[in-house]
């Protein structure tokens, strides 16, 4: 048996996916599971164990009905019997429709028909449990396992060495992750908690706590935070993790990890470390904009879409 999973949404999504397919995997132990996701979201699936092939395609494409056409090819090619759907736009189930899938589960859509079976979207839940609804569609109805990832070895003894590259200590040490990716900021969502703030967590932390070292996690968008965090308390050291398997490898090694809503936290609840977040989310007051275009992204009008559960 073959299985399909359409998850878009960033690398936090997919790791908010994962007790789905921990849950589909134990309830079709024989089957293959993939999922296609956005490029940006690839490098999640290096700490699943639950998904053999990964593959990629546009959710947030502006191309129309030609682009999901060109990609039924290697959809159908692989003949899968079930497959789920994060999103709700009526033309990815369509696709799934013409690849002739038995079961199709997802949320709502009109037309309804090209859903074999549909699940109550319940956006005031946390997301994992959110995501883990759509099991209903098999009659699976399970309780949502927590949140897991797998190291790899590679990434753990990378971590291990990048501690002593560090010269972290047996005493542990706290990492604080502050940065927002510049997506969430163009869809007018602050999540950057101030980094007057953050300097005072730290120095409180030093007073305190001497000993403990402080390490920065800093991302491809976080050197700005990063200048400004280490010019009021040099004694911060910083670490730049490859990928997502060395950054939770990272966290797992921690006392402590202060950080925002993204999806080092949601890594840091999964390895189980002590995780303190200031939640910051604030939505920039903005010109009033036109309605969004629910075929674009299958919510009701007029509503102003962040995309976090939207293809």
């Amino acid at each position: 048996m073959r299985i399909l999973a359409l998850v878009p949404g960033g690398i936090g999504d997919q790791i908010l996916f994962f007790p789905t397919l921990e849950d589909l995997a134990r309830a079709y132990p024989q089957a293959g599971i993939d999922v296609i996701v956005e490029p940006r979201s690839k490098g999640a699936y290096r700490v699943c164990p639950y998904v053999r092939d990964v593959l990629t395609f546009d959710f947030k494409a502006r191309n129309g009905m030609p682009t999901h056409l060109n990609s039924s090819a290697f959809i159908r090619d692989r003949e899968y019997e079930i497959a789920l759907t994060l999103g709700q736009r009526w033309t990815v189930s369509l696709l799934l429709w013409l690849n002739g899938i038995p079961e199709r589960v997802g949320y709502p859509v009109k037309p309804a028909w090209f859903l074999s079976n549909s699940v109550p979207l319940k956006p005031e839940q946390y997301a994992a449990h959110m995501y883990h609804d759509l099991l209903q569609g098999l009659g699976i109805n399970t309780a949502c396992p927590p949140l897991k990832v797998v190291l790899p070895k590679a990434d753990i003894q990378w971590a291990e060495a990048e501690q002593q590259r560090l010269e972290i200590k047996d005493s542990g040490y706290v990492l604080i992750h502050g940065g927002a990716s510049q997506l969430s900021q163009e869809k007018g969502i602050d999540k950057i908690y101030p980094v007057s703030q953050w300097q005072k967590i730290v120095a409180d932390f030093q007073q305190k706590q001497p000993d403990l070292p402080i390490v920065l996690l800093q991302g491809p968008e976080d050197s700005q935070w990063i200048a400004q965090m280490t010019a009021t308390a040099p004694g911060l050291k910083t670490s730049s993790p490859g990928d997502i398997g060395k950054l939770a490898a990272l966290i797992a090694g921690a006392n402590l990890m202060l950080c925002t809503d993204s999806a080092p936290m949601h890594l840091s609840i999964a390895v189980g470390t002590y995780t303190i977040a200031p939640l910051w989310p604030h939505r920039r007051q903005k010109t009033p904009s036109p309605p969004v275009d629910p075929s674009l992204c299958g919510r009701p009008v007029p509503h102003r879409c962040d995309r976090r559960h939207c293809p």
